[in-house]
């Protein structure tokens, strides 16, 4: 007899101040091959807050892998950005900064600030879709992530 082996699922924080690309993320994810857990914050601020695990989001899980608009309320994510690379303790999540802005100053900025990876958000729903399944496919199928302890 084997032993059982239990996926542990994915956690992937979404920072993302837009409800409607929320809505899309969610259901490209509900759809995932790959199983997930996928917790939102609508600003820098909560990310920061998740992250740390302060408040409300007290005993909240350490996120496997960020996904993170630029422009939002609060505090930018460009400013999370750099906060989770400056900090022993978060440093080592990846952050894939997911956005609008087709900014060359807006990307080389996320780089500078040791972003893993620069995404476009597609226009259109089927477009938006495809990206988030490239993203699963990669991301959860092929990436080996850091430990979650300390």
């Amino acid at each position: 007899m084997t032993p059982t082996s239990t996926i542990q699922p994915i956690e992937i924080l979404l920072v993302e101040d837009n409800e409607p690309d929320v809505l899309l993320t969610l259901e490209a994810f509900e759809d995932a091959h790959v199983p997930n857990r996928l917790h939102v914050t609508r600003d820098g601020v909560d990310a920061l807050r998740f992250l740390r695990g302060e408040g409300e989001h007290s005993g909240a899980p350490r996120p496997d892998v960020i996904l993170m608009d630029i422009n939002m309320p609060r505090k930018t994510g460009l400013e999370v950005l750099e906060e989770i690379k400056a900090d022993p303790e978060l440093r080592s999540i990846p952050v894939v900064m997911l956005t609008t802005s087709q900014a060359d100053d807006d990307v080389r900025a996320s780089y500078e600030r040791h972003a893993s990876g620069y995404v476009v958000k597609p226009v259109g729903f089927e477009n938006f879709l495809g990206a988030m399944r490239a993203f699963e496919a990669f991301w959860l199928t092929f990436v080996r992530f850091p430990p979650r302890g300390p």
